[in-house]
């Protein structure tokens, strides 16, 4: 084990694909840390930061676009700034698990098998 994580994922513990995830890194013996993003959400800084570590996707990859608060926020429509903000105020909106890796990468688990392409 490192002295820093290699990783760290934006989980929810109540999620069974963000527990898988966490099951995944842990067999391949992958140092990470959570971070319980309901609890201790993220700024938007931090989540333009994960943005572009994926790449850079529409912000949508990230929001759970199925929940009622992202229609009742009309989400499927808004414009980036409007779904940041959203995701800043209400960080349940946030996908998960996203694992970002040590060397500035990220990927949102799902499936919960994507978080090894970060560490393949």
């Amino acid at each position: 084990m490192s002295e820093f994580p290699t990783a760290v994922v934006w989980h929810n513990t109540r999620c069974s694909k963000s527990r898988s995830a966490c099951d995944l890194l842990s067999v391949r013996g992958v140092d990470f840390e959570t971070r319980n993003y309901i609890a201790d959400p993220p700024t938007r800084a931090e989540i333009e930061g994960v943005l572009k570590a994926m790449g850079d996707p529409d912000v949508k990859v990230i929001v759970r676009m199925g929940e009622d608060l992202a229609k009742e926020l009309n989400l499927k429509t808004a414009s980036r700034d409007e779904i940041l903000d959203a995701l800043v105020a209400h960080p349940e909106l946030i996908e998960r698990p996203i694992v970002i890796s040590g060397d500035g990468r990220a990927v949102v688990g799902r499936p919960p098998e994507l978080v090894l392409d970060l560490f393949a």
